[in-house]
């Protein structure tokens, strides 16, 4: 990693990722994610079903309306796969009414520039139980008890056949053409939600990277959800995985509208828990290798859709940039309006996600420059070695997720913070505001803005 120029701070503690991820990828995963319109199906478009053909048109939108902004991954969530049973040898398979065939599927998404992601949760099917591992004599139920709620037994990670089993279902995938694996229900951390989880689950996470290590494609690895940030599971997850989830589901199930202001709020403060853990395990200087998960990204469609108005959207999309998080869109893609095509292709916006693909925002408390959780913040990006950081401002308004914040004032508020705030050395920064495509000139003693709830700013300052 290149050293980080000193004159251009004072107390920042800058974070980094590494160059490449655990599994040999730049940066966190782009793309499209199917479960938005599974699990909110008043949402979706009239013509959308969950199957091969309906995928292909949410997907064809990546290769056309948003080419060459980076969405490139095509995912499919829970449903794809036969739910009860594998093939003769307990591997997962695809379910033949919904998605007949998923090598067509991965030739077609490479024909025009995208990859093909799958879900997965951990454990063998229960009723697979007297079958046997691919290639070996071992019986699945002897390496494999218990019932974990979603029709699946648990591994027993130490014993032979297990990291097999892992290796078959991966090369299974390779041979399909899968590019990218969700893993899903990881413990500790992920809450049972009506299952009935063990209480770690982390050998999977392991057992999966080992078998893309061994398969003959390249594959990424996202992990949730909500997973335990204790310093043994981090360093778990930052030798396995891509990405690593902060919080639970943030999208209203069920419901005509994608998600909720107050639930969006939830998840910035876990992500400021987050990256406030990894600053303490990891330490400056040390390279985080696995990048954050703030779920989907539902800023695509209109707000009387999405459920969070076009402000909103907007601060939605800075703060998942400004983590250097996962841009995983789970809106209708047959139905972007313009703000959220703008959103989703601002040239300007994807190049400072590339800045922050190597140095994430962390929270800097307008007038202290501290970390806790307030209604008007600030969040810095870097600085990088040249001196260039990525500024955010925001008023979030209430926190309803969580109760409120100590104090709140209602309305449009005036948020201001010192380049001392900042943690930042110099006594003038060149700005640029981002989303308003306006050059601010040189700039003495900090940045203010003038906000509404739910608004924010994101600038790109430069010594």
């Amino acid at each position: 990693m290149p050293a980080i120029n000193s004159q251009f701070f004072e107390t920042q503690q800058v974070l980094t990722y590494t160059t490449t991820t655990p599994n040999g990828f730049y940066g966190p995963t782009h793309g499209w994610n199917s479960f938005g319109l599974q699990a909110n199906p008043t949402t979706m478009s009239p013509s959308f079903v969950f199957n091969q053909t309906s995928v292909m048109t949410q997907c064809e939108v990546l290769a056309t309306t948003l080419a060459g902004s980076g969405y490139t991954y095509c995912s499919l969530d829970s449903g794809w796969s036969i739910g009860d049973h594998g093939d003769v040898y307990g591997r997962l398979v695809n379910e033949p009414d919904i998605f007949p065939n998923m090598t067509a599927l991965a030739d077609y998404l490479h024909a025009i520039g995208l990859q093909l992601g799958v879900y997965v949760v951990p454990g063998a099917f229960i009723s697979d139980e007297n079958k046997t591992v691919y290639d070996t004599d071992v019986v699945i139920g002897s390496i494999c008890s218990g019932d974990n709620g979603l029709d699946r037994c648990n591994f027993n990670y130490t014993l032979y056949g297990v990291q097999e089993w892992h290796n078959s279902v991966v090369n299974l995938f390779a041979e399909w053409g899968v590019d990218f694996i969700k893993l899903d229900f990881i413990t500790p951390g992920s809450p049972s939600n009506g299952a009935n989880l063990p209480d770690d689950s982390s050998g999977a996470v392991l057992a999966f990277h080992r078998a893309i290590a061994q398969a003959s494609r390249p594959m990424r690895l996202n992990i949730g959800w909500k997973l335990d940030r204790s310093r043994k599971l981090n360093a778990i997850w930052n030798q396995t995985s891509e990405s690593v989830r902060v919080d639970q589901d943030i999208n209203n199930g069920g419901s005509s509208t994608f998600v909720d202001w107050s639930t969006v709020q939830r998840t910035i403060d876990n992500y400021r828990s987050y990256i406030s853990v990894r600053r303490r395990d990891d330490g400056v200087g040390v390279p985080m290798a696995v990048h954050p998960s703030l779920d989907a990204l539902y800023v695509g469609n209109n707000a009387s859709v999405s459920g969070v108005t076009d402000v909103q959207r907007q601060t939605i999309m800075t703060h998942w940039i400004g983590a250097g998080a996962d841009l995983i869109i789970d809106s209708d893609l047959t139905n972007l309006d313009d703000f959220g095509i703008a959103l989703l292709t601002n040239n300007e916006a994807l190049a400072v996600a590339d800045f922050t693909a190597r140095y994430p925002m962390q929270p800097r408390n307008p007038g202290t420059g501290g970390y806790d959780s307030q209604q008007l913040q600030a969040w810095i990006a870097g600085p990088g070695e040249d001196g260039m950081a990525i500024v955010v401002l925001v008023n979030y308004g209430p926190d309803l997720a969580s109760g409120g914040y100590a104090t709140y004032e209602p309305g449009t508020l005036k948020v201001s913070v010192t380049w001392r705030d900042l943690g930042l050395a110099g006594n003038s920064y060149s700005v640029r505001d981002v989303w308003n495509d306006q050059d601010l000139g040189v700039i003495a003693t900090g940045l203010s803005a003038t906000l509404d709830e739910g608004e924010s700013t994101l600038y790109i300052v430069q010594a």
